[in-house]
């Protein structure tokens, strides 16, 4: 069966053009795998954008693919984040990213977009997803006009009401909303003096934030109030509610989109049945503090988009697609355990507000900033990979080499094992893999310090073996390891096929750009 629109089958079928959809249907381009991305609107997102910013982990994983130049010329870096409205300063984070990056979700998605066509991933804009069936073979979309397309996995990015999720019957746990939130972009005839102006009052709290020249969005937090989520905010609606709160409404005027939500915080209890996988907004919903959902919408992206395309090449078992789950549920619970507690700090009653200067007094405390900043930019983040060394699951710092980085080695999506010592067997252990894996032997830039005489790097930048001594057991470790995260070697029969005849290299040596800035 083939869709009807593009006249060609798709492997994977991504439900939702947001941007961890738009981030997983590069990566499997990326790998090979033909991608179609179903979004239910007819254009873009211009105006609408709820997300406004991204984080180290997340600058990380695009520079990974060379994409990071293009988001730091569109946004604005801003040197501190915030903990429930508590300053948080990154500036010292170990990365060559240590500030947020301003951008509003609608550019990122433009950006993405446009990187997702450079690929060859074809994106329907008007096309609903209404219904699906899965087989051992594949999966059946059924769309809202009536046509139906075939595909061998489905991916549901379509946000926190996910159609895919509901139709899965995948469980959505969690807690329901205590607040309401209002937001509006719009013009003030009166703002307030700085471009970031928050504040906690009788009635509530609310944050003044300068978006351009001319405009600002506003949010106000009401505490104890649950509006129905399907209830319109108008201009009205929000003014008065400042008014209430802040005692003005700072001349509020001409808006460009007015939106409300809640604190209710849920996540799927599990992320795949059989071919159908979730992801992002449709796996895990939170109060938008310190702007981590879209940021770990993207990074379960790319977790997901290598594993999910060497299945798919027949390269690596399906059980493969477990880890995906067992990596990425655990970083969310994560995420929504410290939103639940920001919300609850950003409460006006008197207890709260001793223990926010409780809270501001320990952020004072370098120890307690840093650990609070690595985890609301996510790169502390570690997955559960088996073994006792340090750097396993850890996300590989992007050493300055003697020619490019590291990153600039990760560009092709594919696994890197990196030789920084002279590792001797290191060629001959890993020849069963090079169709997934460049071998690059290198040395780092003088002043690196990295402790580690090679280093098995998923596509995804996690490390997933290292080696600190010259023990041939490690190349046992090594092989283990290659088997693990890119499936069974292939025999020198197959690679000689794979080749058309020909051996492939057993190592590359990869130049890339010059170092830019410090090794993190």
């Amino acid at each position: 069966m083939t869709d009807n629109k593009t006249g060609t089958r798709p492997q994977v079928v991504i439900a939702g053009a947001g941007p961890t959809g738009l981030m997983l249907a590069c990566e499997l381009r990326l790998a090979g795998v033909d991608a179609l991305v179903l979004e239910r609107d007819t254009a873009p997102r211009t105006v609408e954008s709820r997300a406004g910013g991204l984080h180290a982990r997340t600058l990380e994983v695009l520079d990974q693919r060379g994409l990071a130049d293009r988001f730091l010329a569109s946004g604005q870096r801003r040197p501190g984040a915030h903990y429930a409205g508590l300053p948080l300063d990154l500036s010292d984070l170990p990365t060559r990213y240590p500030f947020l990056l301003f951008l509003l979700q609608s550019e990122v998605e433009r950006l993405l977009a446009e990187r997702a066509a450079e690929t060859g991933a074809a994106i329907l804009r008007g096309t609903e997803l209404t219904g699906f069936a899965q087989d051992e073979d594949g999966v059946t979309v059924d769309l809202a006009d009536g046509s139906r397309l075939r595909a061998d996995y489905l991916v549901g990015c379509d946000g926190g009401r996910s159609t895919v999720r509901r139709l899965a019957r995948i469980g959505f746990p969690g807690t329901p909303a205590t607040m309401t939130a209002m937001l509006g972009d719009v013009h003030l005839t009166d703002p307030p003096e700085r471009d970031v102006f928050q504040e906690r009052r009788e009635h509530g709290s609310f944050s003044v934030l300068r978006f351009g020249p001319d405009w600002y969005r506003v949010i106000t937090n009401e505490f104890d109030h649950v509006r129905d989520r399907d209830d319109p905010v108008t201009l009205d609606v929000l003014s008065a509610t400042m008014r209430k709160i802040a005692g003005t409404d700072f001349g509020i005027h001409s808006p460009r989109w007015l939106s409300h939500h809640g604190d209710a915080a849920r996540q799927a209890d599990r992320y795949r049945d059989g071919r159908v996988l979730l992801a992002g907004d449709a796996a895990h919903v939170h109060f938008p503090a310190g702007g981590q959902g879209l940021n770990t919408g993207v990074q379960d992206a790319v977790n997901l988009g290598w594993k999910l395309a060497a299945v798919i090449r027949g390269q690596a078992p399906e059980s493969l697609l477990d880890t995906y789950g067992a990596e990425r549920r655990p970083i969310a619970a994560r995420v929504l355990q410290n939103t639940r507690a920001q919300t609850a700090l950003w409460r006006v009653d008197d207890h709260t507000s001793a223990l926010r200067e409780t809270m501001a007094d320990l952020i004072g405390i370098a120890e307690v900033r840093t650990r609070l900043a690595a985890e609301i930019t996510a790169i502390d983040t570690r997955y559960p990979i088996e073994g006792s060394d340090n750097l396993l699951g850890r996300r590989m710092p992007d050493l300055n080499l003697e020619h490019g980085r590291v990153y600039d080695l990760l560009h092709k999506g594919r696994a890197l094992l990196l030789d920084l010592g002279g590792l001797h067997g290191l060629e001959a252990a890993a020849a069963g893999w090079t169709d997934r894996a460049d071998l690059v032997r290198t040395r780092t830039a003088q002043g690196a310090d990295f402790n580690a005489h090679a280093v098995l790097v998923r596509p995804d930048g996690h490390v997933a073996w290292a080696a600190r001594t010259r023990d041939r057991r490690d190349l046992d470790a090594l092989r283990a390891s290659l088997t693990t995260w890119l499936g069974p070697a292939n025999t020198p029969s197959s690679r000689a096929r794979d080749s058309g005849g020909r051996a492939p290299a057993a190592s590359a040596l990869v130049r890339g750009r010059g170092p830019r800035g410090q090794n993190p």
